[in-house]
């Protein structure tokens, strides 16, 4: 009879942070704030400017100022990520690498800014931006 040896513990999303590119820094820190590609396109589309976006992993990803989800009720398309550190399923192959920058600022700002992105993403969810009492 072979012995059994203990389960083998389940494979945790592997963490990864977004990168701003040189020479853009947000000293005070960033966060990030991601939708499906779909909606995401649509979001490109209404804002007037924006700053680092990334595609991972079928999302596409707004950097943002620190503590963007203060004061806001972001819809249920969007995800927030403190830190715009990303989790996710292990990558199986090499095309399915990193996140990759879709859009660059013309300027030195590496931000949305997020009331104009709330706004945006709550129109393309079919909701009336909202924020807390």
């Amino acid at each position: 009879m072979i012995p059994s040896s203990p389960a083998a513990p389940p494979r945790l999303g592997r963490r990864r942070r977004l990168e701003l590119p040189p020479p853009l820094a947000a000293d005070a820190g960033y966060d990030a704030v991601a939708l499906p590609e779909r909606q995401g396109r649509q979001v490109m589309e209404l804002l007037p400017r924006a700053g680092c976006v990334y595609s991972a992993s079928g999302r596409w990803w707004w950097i943002v100022p620190p503590r963007s989800d203060s004061g806001l009720n972001w819809p249920q398309i969007a995800e927030y990520s403190v830190g715009a550190v990303l989790t996710g399923a292990p990558e199986r192959n090499a095309a399915a690498e990193g996140p990759r920058l879709i859009h660059r600022p013309e300027g030195t700002v590496p931000y949305t800014h997020p009331l104009v992105l709330h706004i945006a993403v709550c129109a393309v969810a079919g909701v009336s931006p909202s924020w807390p009492d």
